[in-house]
């Protein structure tokens, strides 16, 4: 977790700022990349659980995968940020270059994700049985996901300030191949995982997209997940137009956010359990949208700080709860079919949660149009009230929706073991 969220959070935090902001690309060429990233999306996050989950070789169904995307995610991570000059010119002057290189870079960054997620994203509920376990998992897990965060987020604009945007992504480059390595190393996969033969392609995908409470549950979850895109990617814009706030005081605004979350994941791991997983989950989803409105009135670097420790609990529990609500539907998905299809599940939820990415662009772009925002060389009239949406009344529309839609979950479908239960002691 930490060798993946140090350049995905630099990523989701800064991307948009640099290519709009930064180098002038306009939000309607943005959002049309991100659109034309979900389409391929659509086809290679399922067809990936697919051909993870029928994997066989001696070390495991998931570690040849993630051997094998480590270079191209490290390589494709540093062209995002390092547009050349040339490129980068042609967005003033009306060209496309730059659009099609941030188009290339984006599809073959999110590919090289893709791959790494999915099998990495398997791997909990293959390791860790019943919902105590889970949870416990979850919350060191977020933790490290946490320290993480603040580093590719909190640290970010000292690299660039420094070293450029492309001198930071190559020390995080470094730090995920040097974190991923040490991980591998030690990832043992359980054999029994591998050996029941794989269901065949069509009744795979039949069975996982005809489960209820699946499609529930990541639904729910996409529009809070827009949520955490859009307090990632937006909080360098609102502190510059909303808060007044210089550009060397951003990394005090985003650790006020993520590093309250570090101790946070241990009070959601001590609800999760006393709760279950269906409760902690609903309970989770609204206190996240509570806690984004005192980002509408923050003012000040003082203000903003405030209001990102008060997101941050929000954030904390939406980060614990849903890993051991997903394993339990993992669990009776394996009960009626007899296999193991955490590959499967994982890269379909993910690509209905990922869906997010275009939620949050269309909500770049809509509220910038209206409120006249087209980039950083024509910020519009009405920046400060743009971003202030963005942060605060947009989450908290999306987030009543998410837990209206959680309330659709029924609740007999949560068996005994996502009860609050001791982990196996070989765990």
């Amino acid at each position: 977790m930490l060798a993946m969220m140090v350049p995905s959070q630099a990523f989701l935090s800064f991307y948009s700022y640099y290519y709009v902001d930064k180098l002038g690309l306009g939000i309607g060429l943005a959002t049309l990349a991100r659109t034309i990233y979900l389409v391929w999306d659509a086809v290679n996050q399922p067809l990936l659980g697919y051909w993870s989950d029928r994997t066989r070789s001696r070390w495991g169904r998931r570690k040849p995968w993630l051997y094998g995307a480590l270079p191209a995610f490290a390589a494709v991570f540093i062209g995002l940020f390092s547009v050349p000059d040339g490129v980068a010119a042609t967005a003033a002057e009306g060209g496309l270059a730059l659009f099609y290189w941030f188009l290339a870079a984006l599809v073959l960054f999110e590919t090289a994700s893709s791959v790494i997620w999915v099998n990495y994203g398997a791997l909990l509920p293959e390791l860790f049985a019943g919902a105590a376990a889970r949870a416990k998992a979850s919350a060191v897990q977020q933790g490290f996901q946490m320290l993480a965060i603040l580093i590719g987020t909190a640290a970010t604009p000292l690299l660039f300030q420094r070293l450029g945007f492309g001198g930071m992504s190559f020390v995080y480059a470094a730090v995920f191949l040097v974190c991923m390595l040490a991980f591998l190393r030690r990832l043992r996969e359980p054999p029994e995982s591998r050996s029941q033969p794989p269901l065949p392609f069509l009744q795979a995908f039949r069975v996982t997209l005809s489960n209820r409470s699946f499609w529930i549950f990541h639904l729910a979850n996409s529009f809070a997940q827009t949520v955490n895109g859009l307090l990632s990617s937006m909080i360098p814009f609102y502190a510059k137009y909303a808060l007044g706030i210089p550009e060397s005081q951003v990394s005090l605004l985003l650790a006020s956010v993520f590093v309250p979350v570090i101790p946070l994941v241990a009070v959601w791991y001590v609800i999760a359990r006393r709760l279950g997983g269906l409760r902690s989950w609903r309970l989770a989803l609204a206190a996240y949208g509570v806690s984004a409105v005192p980002l509408w009135i923050a003012q000040g670097l003082g203000g903003g700080i405030a209001a990102g420790v008060c997101i941050g609990f929000g954030l904390a529990g939406f980060l614990v709860t849903p890993a051991v609500l997903s394993g339990r539907i993992i669990d009776l998905d394996a009960e009626r079919t007899g296999r193991r299809r955490e590959g499967v599940y994982t890269a379909v939820g993910g690509f209905i949660t990922r869906s997010s990415g275009l939620l949050s662009a269309v909500a770049f772009w809509i509220v910038g149009l209206l409120l006249g925002y087209r980039s950083g060389a024509d910020p519009g009239p009405h920046p400060e009230l743009a971003f202030r949406v963005l942060i605060s009344l947009v989450p908290v529309g999306l987030l009543a929706v998410s837990v209206a839609i959680s309330l659709l979950y029924r609740e007999e479908e949560e068996g005994p073991h996502d009860k609050p239960q001791e982990a196996h002691p070989e765990l």
